[in-house]
């Protein structure tokens, strides 16, 4: 048997960074090539360095404290409407809170909970997927099925109930997400498992007697980056969501943290009169969330090999 057979596949990630040239200049730009090929990835990718960016400099690019509290300025509208100032941009809220602030302070909360959530999902998925695709027989049989009847619950009633029972905080709802969106990747993980452990180079490494730990590190986990990295894209978005609606019913976040889920309860009494106060907090939902769904459809695009020969 030659040592070809043995070599392992690389990953896709592994294949996208080996395609053009040696240097990595020479491969981040390749990556930026296939980026401005697709207008829809690129509007992804800066959406969602928008919302980084806001996160992590919140302070230097909120131009107000976004829990002060000013009811002489209250309920002004945003400042290219009548009585408008453009002191406060997008105007105030009952309060007389800026609410441009309060949505780039609320960012932080959409994606501290978006990353630590997937993360913590993703590498528990990660884990059980990997051993129940690996090991096979009971403890595959076992895996799948605590993870088919978790995913048959209806997903935000089981959120909503878990986060009623253990109180409203920050940790407490990136746990939540983490534990509950676990079988979604335990899937993916174990899926992709199983078609590693059938492919050719695998079985060769197996009938020589190579070690499980040689297998799993070298020949399986480069080709699982990719899958997972697509799956958490995705379900980084669905967390903003959700986390927007928890804070919408009283179940997320305190009341003095500014979130977008927050603001859009406390407008929800004014629609009519003052709609500016859950008008852009909703706005700032939809295009974090867009962003992350076109980033998520350009990473599969591009660690796919058969979606990328499709697009030649």
């Amino acid at each position: 048997m030659t040592d070809q057979a043995l070599t392992p596949s690389p990953g896709p990630v592994a294949q996208l960074a080996a395609a053009r040239g040696e240097t990595w200049l020479d491969k981040l730009g390749y990556v930026g090539r296939l980026l401005w090929r697709d207008k829809g990835g690129l509007l992804g990718l800066l959406l969602f360095l928008a919302l980084v960016i806001s996160a992590l400099f919140a302070e230097q690019l909120a131009p107000h404290d976004p829990v002060l509290q000013n009811l002489r300025n209250a309920k002004q509208p945003p400042a290219w409407q009548a009585g408008g100032n453009w002191e406060y941009p997008l105007g105030t809220d009952n309060l007389g809170r800026d609410l441009l602030s309060r949505i780039i302070y609320g960012s932080r909360v959409s994606l501290t909970v978006g990353f630590f959530g997937v993360l913590i999902a993703g590498g528990l998925g990660l884990i059980f997927g990997l051993v129940a695709g690996y090991r096979g027989g009971r403890t595959d049989s076992i895996t799948s099925t605590i993870v088919g009847v978790v995913l048959a619950l209806p997903y935000l009633l089981f959120v909503v109930f878990i986060a009623g029972v253990f109180g409203r905080s920050l940790v407490n709802v990136i746990l939540i997400f983490g534990l509950t969106d676990a079988p979604i990747f335990v899937r993916v993980a174990r899926g992709e498992v199983l078609r590693i452990k059938s492919s050719g180079y695998v079985e060769s490494a197996i009938s020589i007697g190579a070690k499980p730990a040689r297998i799993i590190f070298e020949h399986i986990l480069p080709n699982l980056i990719g899958p997972l990295l697509t799956v958490a894209s995705f379900e980084m978005s669905a967390m903003i969501f959700y986390e927007a609606g928890l804070s919408f019913l009283g179940l997320s976040v305190p009341p003095s943290v500014p979130s977008w889920g927050n603001m859009l309860e406390a407008g929800r009494s004014y629609l009519r009169t003052l709609p500016w106060i859950a008008t852009f907090p909703g706005l700032a939902i939809m295009l974090a969330s867009l962003g992350m769904n076109l980033l998520g459809d350009w990473l599969r695009d591009v660690l796919d090999p058969r979606l990328r020969r499709s697009r030649r």
